[in-house]
């Protein structure tokens, strides 16, 4: 799989470890400057966000994750819920979260998308102490692999 760097959210980007709330993660991408629409690519097949574990997030307590891709019409993506949300994972668990798992592989949705683009963390029940996630759009997510770092 080719990846662009400018698709990319999130590269072993550490998970956001303020309280129970909700926290723009990573890069923002904003399409003006790669294309017309971000939701097709120059030779107009779909684009996926994927967003996969890293390394294996920490808490004190019993924290759990959401992820969202959201737009929004500043850089500064909003967290208040006035940004456009247009895809959310489910909430999950510390246990769930093991490195390289897979927590969303998703075609991104068709809609009306505010000009910058990016992933908003949203912790509930208790604070992350660490942990890091990759987030990233591609158009050839079927034969993504996660490999192990040999560094």
């Amino acid at each position: 799989m080719l990846m662009d760097e400018r698709n990319e959210f999130a590269d072993a980007t550490a998970l956001n470890t303020g309280a129970a709330g909700s926290y723009l993660v990573g890069d923002v991408i904003d399409p003006a400057s790669i294309a017309p629409n971000v939701t097709v690519d120059l030779v107009g097949s779909e684009l996926f966000l994927v967003i996969q574990v890293d390394t294996l997030p920490t808490s004190a307590g019993a924290a759990t994750a959401a992820f969202s891709l959201a737009s929004d019409a500043q850089a500064a993506i909003a967290v208040d819920g006035s940004q456009t949300e247009h895809f959310r994972t489910k909430a999950f668990s510390i246990a769930e979260m093991a490195a390289g798992a897979m927590l969303a592989c998703v075609k991104l949705p068709r809609g009306n998308y505010e000009r910058y683009l990016g992933v908003v963390q949203t912790t509930a029940v208790a604070a992350f102490t660490g942990g890091k996630i990759n987030a990233f759009l591609t158009a050839d997510p079927a034969i993504w692999k996660a490999y192990a770092d040999n560094v």
